[in-house]
């Protein structure tokens, strides 16, 4: 038990310490860059308002794609150029994004644009990943082990197993949805603007890694927000995938005993029918063979005196026992 608290705890720092060497690196590499796009995007705006008026169709058309372009790489030109202060890169937000990363959700909102930051990534999630896998296997582990204490605490108290299964996975599915889904929701609600069902579409998104990238925190211009609040949404994100991942199984094991009770049922009737068609036709009445068509139950002395007595007793159960001897 000690060895096994023990390997839980050097898989928790190391892998706190992979995301956070991580984002430090993120940080450093793409951070100077993003100024750079800042500031030009910027200067463009500046020009687009100083000579608006004397500006052509297809200048126009050009401003706009550069816009665009803008907003794709998560530079929004709003305000002045103290928005350069506001980095996507910063601690918070590489943190953030590393975590986006290795749990593979992928809003695609914000992502490296130097070549070194590039290919670090690729090298980064090559090793993050798998290392999340095992990650959140053991947390999974935990939260099944918590649900098992519940469930011998109920027994000792002399509840029935059959009501005891029931209300360990009423708790796993209430406490959940509570943590992981309706509780940030209201947090989204607040420091984001959204509303409540905004907030639970994000969280179901988010942690079931569909990650349209329609929502993302902390990514509105007009917005202050505290330094810290990305990062604790990365940690809500990681420990949140393990409960929908140990869901989603559960949710699975449950469809699939679904489908094997239905398979058999409808196995026993079709063994039942076929059963109940060749007992039918054994124990058919001798009032329905023909004793003028001996061939059809084959020739000789011993068929016509089988299919002579048939004619004469015509009972179902003496039938069967002239057919026994």
């Amino acid at each position: 038990m000690c060895s096994d608290k023990i390997h839980t705890g050097l898989l928790v720092v190391s892998y706190a310490t992979y995301l956070l060497l991580g984002a430090i690196v993120f940080w450093a590499l793409e951070k100077n860059t993003e100024i750079e796009q800042k500031r030009a995007v910027i200067q463009m705006k500046e020009a687009f308002l100083q000579n608006f008026t004397h500006l052509t169709v297809a200048e126009v058309e050009q401003f706009v794609k550069n816009l665009t372009d803008a907003v794709q790489r998560g530079v929004y030109p709003v305000g002045n150029e103290s928005q350069t202060e506001v980095s996507n890169w910063d601690l918070s937000n590489s943190f953030f994004f590393v975590g986006a990363v290795v749990s593979t959700i992928g809003y695609g909102t914000q992502c490296p644009k130097t070549v070194a930051g590039q290919i670090f990534c690729v090298v980064f999630a090559s090793f993050g990943i798998p290392l999340t896998i095992v990650f959140l296997h053991r947390v999974s582990k935990m939260l099944s082990l918590l649900c098992e204490r519940l469930g011998r605490w109920l027994y000792e108290k002399g509840m029935k197993k059959k009501k005891i299964k029931f209300l360990t996975l009423l708790f796993f599915l209430v406490m959940g949805i509570l943590v992981f889904l309706c509780l940030p929701s209201l947090v989204f609600q607040v420091v984001e603007g959204w509303s409540y069902s905004e907030g639970v579409y994000f969280a179901f998104i988010t942690l079931s890694t569909i990650g349209f990238g329609d929502y993302v925190v902390g990514k509105q211009p007009d917005r202050n927000y505290p330094s810290y609040y990305r990062s604790l949404v990365a940690i809500w994100i990681i420990f949140g995938l393990a409960w929908i991942a140990l869901l989603f199984n559960l949710l699975t094991t449950l469809l699939e005993d679904t489908e094997k009770k239905i398979a058999q049922d409808l196995h026993k009737r079709g063994k039942a029918g076929k059963d109940n068609e060749e007992n039918r036709k054994r124990y058919q009445p001798a009032g329905f063979v023909s004793a003028e068509e001996p061939s059809l139950l084959g020739s000789g002395g011993d068929t016509q005196k089988t299919v002579s007595l048939a004619a004469h007793l015509g009972d179902a159960k003496q039938v069967e026992t002239i057919f026994s001897l």
